[in-house]
């Protein structure tokens, strides 16, 4: 496979911050790779016996709003009057109207999607259209997972890479009304023996990645789980894209600890009314490495909550970029918003970017977002060093924190095997203690 690079990947929806050149990034794709197997996909036959599609779902959902508003776009019973929407429809057919407001590029495209109110053609997913047909490509087909209503499910997809391959799985979830289903993802690689020195960490010799695709149907609960622990000779993409319908409640776990290069991308549509998307991300970078993310959250039901979480270690000279935008379109009465970050740079040399957005076109919402980053304190280096704790030792202490904390959660025993062998090839004599373990000490 040809040396591939693909541009403009996990951009912003606005180019809020294009002046500081981290509105985006290019995604390198290592040359000469073949496509490889090394997909597993652990599930009860009820859940891949069905002919339920992401496409029906949407389908289906897109037959109800529609009969709720009398139509789409002009058509609907309920037409969207703003100026803005009208100032979009005259430059879209090149009228000059001086009695419209101007609008951005951006605003020109965001009113037009609102007004069509189709679901099918705004679906997006955080890394990008770009990437998602490459990941499709990779994977040789999308594999359905559907839970039917009421039912609980839960399945677990272990995607493993290896030097010069490119593997990838492609997931579509559909949670059918108040059912409940719950999957993990494995995203795993290990390149065995020494490797030549021209092959720094910096330099991937393999591809891993994921595409998933999740409709989450009325008062549906829908939770996901993502670890990712690849050693440092492997470019990681995880993408996914998600639509909840009323009520629904999905939560979504990130855990990026291993890759040369990762970008972690997730986009989603809380189309119904009281939808609710919490997303946990825990992270750790060290050396080289670079971690790059992109959360887009776009609530048009009204009272919709949305939270995003993100915790991280960076150490040695590692780069992270982590976007974040929620987005209350207008109609979204009585929704909230927030993002929070917590950075640890437990090294001088490391590179971080946080760009928390909140775009707004309603009244009656709340958006809140923050962000605490820091370097360890000198105190606290002086603190440690009367304790024979170096700076470099102090530095072990916090990878290790953030692995063990990432094996006492992981949710099997292969996941969590995975997380120890990375752990001691960033930390010698690596461990971590169980519950059991502490009890035993106690006792």
């Amino acid at each position: 496979m040809d040396a591939l690079t693909m541009q403009h990947m996990s951009a912003m929806p606005a180019p809020t911050w294009r002046w500081l050149r981290m509105n985006d990034t290019a995604i390198e794709i290592p040359q000469g790779l073949e496509r490889v197997g090394g997909t597993e996909i652990e599930a009860e036959d009820a859940l891949l016996d069905t002919t339920a599609t992401f496409e029906g779902a949407v389908a289906e959902l897109q037959e109800r709003l529609d009969a709720a508003r009398g139509g789409r776009g002009e058509k609907s019973g309920t037409a969207d009057s703003r100026a803005s929407v009208r100032a979009a429809k005259l430059a879209a057919e090149d009228i000059a109207d001086l009695d419209t407001p101007a609008l951005s590029r951006y605003q020109r495209r965001a009113a037009l999607e609102e007004d069509a109110g189709d679901i099918a053609r705004a679906f997006e997913t955080g890394i990008g259209a770009d990437a998602r047909s490459y990941l499709g490509f990779i994977a040789g087909g999308a594999i359905t997972l559907a839970t039917a209503a009421g039912a609980e499910g839960q399945a677990t997809v272990r995607i493993t890479g290896e030097q010069g391959g490119a593997a990838a799985a492609s997931v579509d979830v559909v949670a059918e009304a108040n059912s409940t289903f719950n999957l993990v993802i494995s995203l795993d690689g290990v390149i065995e023996g020494a490797r030549p020195a021209q092959d720094a960490a910096s330099e991937s010799l393999g591809l891993i990645g994921s595409e998933l695709r999740v409709f989450a149907g009325v008062n549906a609960r829908v939770n996901i789980t993502v670890y990712i622990t690849a050693d440092d000779a492997f470019t990681v993409l995880d993408d996914s894209g998600y639509v909840l319908d009323e009520g629904a409640r999905v939560t979504v776990r990130h855990v990026v600890l291993g890759g040369a290069h990762t970008a972690t991308g997730l986009a989603a549509d809380l189309r119904g009314d009281t939808a609710r998307m919490d997303i946990d991300t825990r992270y750790l970078a060290s050396a080289v490495e670079t971690r790059d993310f992109n959360y887009i959250i776009r609530q048009r039901g009204r009272k919709t909550i949305s939270n995003m979480d993100a915790n991280g270690v960076l150490t040695g000279c590692a780069k992270k970029v982590l976007r974040g935008t929620i987005d209350l379109v207008h109609g979204c009465k009585g929704s909230e918003g927030t993002e929070r970050e917590t950075v640890l740079l437990a090294s001088k040399g490391v590179d971080n970017k946080t760009v928390p957005v909140i775009l707004c076109d309603e009244d009656d919402v709340a958006g809140n977002h923050g962000a605490t980053i820091g370097h360890v304190r000198p105190e606290q280096l002086f603190y440690l060093g009367c304790r024979g704790l170096s700076e470099e030792a102090a530095e072990v202490l916090f990878i290790t924190a953030k692995l063990e904390d990432a094996a006492l959660s992981a949710p099997d025993d292969a996941i969590r095997h995975n997380v120890m062998r990375l752990g001691s090839a960033l930390v010698a004599d690596f461990e971590y203690f169980e519950d059991e373990d502490l009890e035993e000490d106690v006792a």
